[in-house]
């Protein structure tokens, strides 16, 4: 089970590789899976965020960039 699972949003990992829209799941404060949409749709969870529409980068990723 998975503490969060945090769904649709546009990952920008930091490594330069172009976003993609994908699913995270968290466990003990840690990314544990990068899925494809729907991926973790049967997948248990205490708490879903719905990242539609939203950028979704771990907190050392510099966001003050002209990413697009």
């Amino acid at each position: 089970m998975l503490d969060v699972v945090i769904r649709g949003g546009e990952v920008v990992d930091g490594t330069g590789a172009p976003r993609r829209r994908a699913d995270l799941g968290i466990s003990d404060g840690r990314v544990a899976v990068v899925a494809e949409p729907g991926e973790l749709a049967g997948e248990p969870a205490d708490r879903e965020i719905d990242a539609g529409g939203c950028v979704v980068a771990p907190g050392f990723v510099d966001l003050h960039t002209h990413y697009d």
